[in-house]
């Protein structure tokens, strides 16, 4: 029984291990892209190609490895990412650049295919029919104008992507986020906002108050709990005397009753015995211990008859 628990413990954690590797695989979108390139960012080679990026939306490292891109949605395992390569690992909140020149032989990040002649990107999972996103490229861009979602990783995703949250960018940011994070902090807001930390002070003392509250109703109702069980127990032991008692049969009692009243009037089971020491005279007032003739063999007697 115990091994049929472990078998079963093992395969649970591996499901769950897959679940969460399917849920890293779906924080994938695609985020950015750059149609028509000429005087924009370049590649590796220094040569000026159509680009697009992968974002990752979770908070944990997404191997995009085994995955597939494509501008056909009839074939949408075009283009194979490779396995095994350590850059395809794309980090929380992170972004991944890919360059659409045709020339899947200069490595992991060109794809077998251009933005030029294409309609439609699509990202598949690694198991070649499940769309992770999916974007259907402009045709009113002009050249290096960037196309790519307003704030990273929210719009609409997936196999029915409408475009939505995506629009035509005032600047490209290949390889990072398409809007400026640049502002001030929430520290300098709360700064001007409560200048003297009345507010600050007003919820710490609320949450600890609150915190002191619910630990007093937890512990009264964990009290009350307990004696409520005690309570039960002592009500159910004493129905049980109450039974045990009244099973008891009176010849019993009298018996007993009998038995005890013999002990102490009439003496008939035990004797009173007193403290009195007697000591009696013998006739020999010597200590036979030493005395030789106790070991003499006595002598037979012949009698006649």
């Amino acid at each position: 029984m115990k091994r049929y628990n472990k078998f079963i413990c093992t395969g649970l954690f591996l499901l769950f291990q897959l679940t969460l590797y399917g849920q890293n695989v779906i924080d994938l979108r695609l985020n950015e892209l750059l149609i028509t390139n000429t005087e924009d960012f370049q590649d590796d080679f220094g040569v000026h190609s159509s680009w697009f990026e992968v974002f990752n939306i979770g908070y944990g490292t997404v191997d995009i490895g085994g995955c597939y891109l494509s501008n056909d949605p009839e074939d949408l395992k075009k283009y194979t990412i490779p396995r095994g390569d350590v850059l395809t690992k794309i980090k929380p909140r992170q972004h991944i650049l890919f360059w659409a020149d045709n020339k899947p032989y200069r490595g992991s990040f060109h794809v077998n295919f251009t933005l030029e002649d294409s309609r439609v990107l699509i990202l598949t999972s690694s198991d070649g029919r499940t769309v992770l996103d999916m974007v259907a490229l402009p045709t009113d861009m002009e050249p290096n104008q960037s196309y790519g979602r307003v704030v990273d990783g929210e719009g609409s995703s997936g196999p029915y992507a409408d475009n939505s949250g995506w629009a035509i960018l005032s600047r490209t940011s290949p390889g990072t986020n398409n809007f400026s994070l640049d502002g001030k902090s929430r520290s300098e807001m709360m700064k001007e906002t409560d200048p003297f930390g009345l507010l600050m002070a007003m919820l710490a003392m609320s949450v600890v108050f609150l915190a002191l509250i619910i630990l007093t109703f937890v512990f009264k109702g964990t009290g009350r709990i307990a004696l409520n069980r005690s309570q039960k127990k002592a009500d159910a032991y004493h129905k049980t005397q109450k039974v045990s008692l009244a099973e008891t049969s009176g010849e019993t009692f009298a018996a007993i009753a009998m038995g005890l009243h013999m002990y102490a009037n009439e003496n008939e089971i035990h004797d009173i015995e007193t403290t009195i020491l007697t000591i009696e005279q013998v006739r020999r007032n010597y200590s036979p211990w030493n005395a030789k003739f106790h070991s003499l063999r006595k002598m037979p007697e012949i009698r006649k008859k």
